[in-house]
């Protein structure tokens, strides 16, 4: 089933984050790329690290996470797909799988990602609606959030929207493409696309946006955190069940990528 040359293989992930201790390995502990590894071994019989191009903390789900791993299996991309699945548990699936240039670094050449955050924003619970959502009782002013969130765009040093205490960032600099929050009934949306993100980034500033839209903090003291340089400065972080790591971003599709480019 192997051979002695190895290619590279991009896969597309589908995850429910509930149970997971986030998505890189961990010592005894359920992570998505622990399960991933052991798939792939059960499948090639070869036991190998799986690349993932966006680390998700725990209890954070994607649709459209991409990992990476060097094979010597000739399976074609559909086997691939359907063998994997076959081994993996089911609150992961393979939605798709590309054979890419040797020289394509999942993580490094991504050019964005996006993620969405939802709220439940109602006062009684909603077992149903809460699974992937955190819910906010009291109401919230969502043109009041989406204000502040679009203060984001841009280039910006975001170190009070990092976490405090996870050590040493080499640059806090990001570059956010787009950043809104919008409503539908009870459902409060953020929707957020950046270069990469700090530690904790997103669920930190949707705790900041939540003050926004509940009252307790205003657009312009939002905007003041732009300028604070310590890290932890904003939030609470929101709780991980709510947030979505929705695409990752190549400048093409994975699928036009080739051994030829």
């Amino acid at each position: 089933m192997t051979g002695d040359i190895k290619t590279k293989v991009a896969l597309i992930i589908e995850y429910d984050g509930t149970r997971f201790l986030g998505s890189q390995c961990q010592p005894k502990a359920a992570t998505v790329q622990s399960e991933v590894e052991s798939a792939i071994e059960k499948l090639t019989g070869e036991k190998l690290r799986v690349m993932l191009s966006s680390r998700t903390d725990t209890g954070v789900s994607a649709l459209g996470q991409v990992a990476s791993f060097r094979t010597g299996s000739s399976l074609a991309p559909e086997r691939i797909i359907g063998g994997l699945n076959h081994y993996l548990p089911q609150d992961i699936a393979i939605k798709a799988a590309y054979r890419i240039p040797d020289d394509l670094e999942v993580r490094r050449a991504a050019v964005s990602r996006e993620y969405l955050y939802r709220i439940w924003n109602e006062p009684e619970r909603s077992p149903l609606n809460e699974r992937f959502r955190h819910r906010v009782a009291p109401r919230l002013d969502e043109r009041a959030m989406d204000a502040a969130a679009k203060l984001l765009v841009g280039t910006h040093d975001l170190k009070a929207f990092g976490s405090a205490g996870r050590g040493p960032e080499r640059s806090t600099v990001r570059t956010v493409y787009d950043a809104n929050v919008s409503r539908n009934g009870a459902e409060v949306t953020f929707r957020i696309v950046a270069s990469s993100f700090l530690t904790h980034q997103v669920r930190n500033t949707v705790g900041a946006l939540i003050k926004v839209g509940a009252g307790n903090l205003t657009v312009e003291e939002f905007k003041g955190l732009l300028s604070i340089n310590a890290p932890g400065k904003a939030g609470p972080a929101a709780p991980g069940k709510g947030l979505c790591l929705i695409k990752i971003n190549y400048r093409k599709d994975l699928g036009d990528y080739n051994e030829n480019t």
